[in-house]
Formats: structure tokens, C-alpha cells, sequence
């Protein structure tokens, strides 16, 4: 199973890392070691500075490759939420020398998956979906904000790699991202459903 991510691709959210616009998705990727196990989230020891990015998550029911623009919608059947956990502190230092982002992104945990719902009882051109942190709103997105949509996604993505049933594929994160602490709960809601509860340990 692939853990496909997508980044800056909410135009706000580039905004405020101070990154530029994108023209192509930017894409990076997670280990499936990276999937949480369970409701808590432990800040890991080489970090002091763990952001959360909340994300509309596509699983994969359908294998191929080069799919068309097109032909996306037939490759997932089911759509969720999840958490890209990022070592802030640990990418920034990577970014400033060239390097690639995997340490900052895919360590153990860092990715939070919820359960998946049918895509047919949402209307994924305008999906709400927001995060709590404390009880206090983090993040609103609405994925009609999307640079590139998830069927843009799918077909940019399986031009380079096979993509397979199960494979996962974050699809970017709105803004208001930030920092979480020891003791902070984060709850995620698709519309107005809670599908995310998670304690920061």
C-alpha cells in the first residue's frame, strides 16, 4: 500500500508557508508504517515543532496506469479524512539544503487515517470539512478550493506510478495548519459528521 501525498494544493496554504503557486501537483510520499495506529498521537523526540494538516483522503478501488482525466472517477469508490503529521521544525532544515522531505513527513504515526464513506453521498466539488483543536476551529477547507481535484490528482500521479487497489492518496491541506502540544485533542469533521478523534500525547 502507497501512501501518495499531495502538497500546496490550496492556494492559501502555500500562502502562508510563503511557497509558491504550483502549475504541476507536488508530490511526495509516506511509508505504510506511517498509518497511526489508534487514537493517540505521540510527538516524536526529534521534533519540537509537529504541525497538523487536515486532508480529504481518496483510497484506490481500482488499479491502473497513464488513467486518463476521465476515467479517474472509476478508480475510488471511497473518500475520508486524514492528518498529515509534518516535522515542521525538521523539513524547514531540509528544504534550506535541497534535500527531500521524508524524514519531516513520512516517520512512524504521521499519517492519521479515518474511516472511508461512499463518495456517492457527498458532493466532492464542494466538500466541507473542518478540524477542531480544543474545541476551537483550526482549519476550514472546501475541496472546490483545490488547485489540481483528486481526478486531476489520479491522472497526474499514475502517469508515473502503477497505482493499486488500497493505495491512499492525501490530497493537500487547506490553511491554518499549526503546531500541536502535549494534551491538545484534534477532532475532524467531514460536513458536519465527527470521522477524526485524536489525543496528542
Amino acid at each position: 500500500m502507497k501512501i501518495i501525498c499531495i502538497g500546496r494544493n490550496y492556494s492559501e496554504h502555500a500562502k502562508e508557508l510563503g511557497n509558491a503557486i504550483p502549475d504541476k501537483p507536488v508530490i511526495f510520499m509516506k511509508p505504510d508504517t506511517a498509518v497511526l495506529k489508534g487514537n493517540d498521537f505521540y510527538i516524536p523526540e526529534f521534533s519540537n515543532d509537529v504541525h497538523y494538516e487536515l486532508e480529504v483522503v481518496v483510497k484506490i478501488s481500482k488499479g491502473g496506469k497513464y488513467i486518463q482525466k476521465e476515467a479517474a472517477n472509476k478508480h475510488y469508490d471511497e473518500i475520508g479524512l486524514g492528518i498529515d503529521f509534518t516535522a515542521r521544525d525538521l523539513q524547514s532544515d531540509l528544504k534550506s539544503k535541497g534535500l527531500p522531505w521524508e524524514l519531516a513527513k513520512g516517520f512512524d504515526g504521521s499519517a492519521v487515517v479515518g474511516n472511508f464513506f461512499k463518495k456517492e453521498n457527498y458532493n466532492l466539488e464542494s466538500l466541507n470539512f473542518s478540524l477542531l483543536k480544543n474545541k476551537e476551529k483550526a482549519q476550514q477547507g472546501n475541496s472546490k478550493d483545490m488547485i489540481f481535484s483528486i481526478d486531476d490528482i489520479i491522472a497526474f500521479v499514475s502517469q508515473y506510478f502503477t497505482l493499486r487497489v488500497g493505495d491512499l492518496i492525501f490530497t493537500g491541506t487547506p490553511e491554518g495548519v499549526g503546531k500541536v502540544s502535549e494534551n491538545d485533542v484534534l477532532e475532524a469533521y467531514l460536513e458536519n459528521e465527527k470521522v477524526l478523534d485524536l489525543r496528542i500525547m
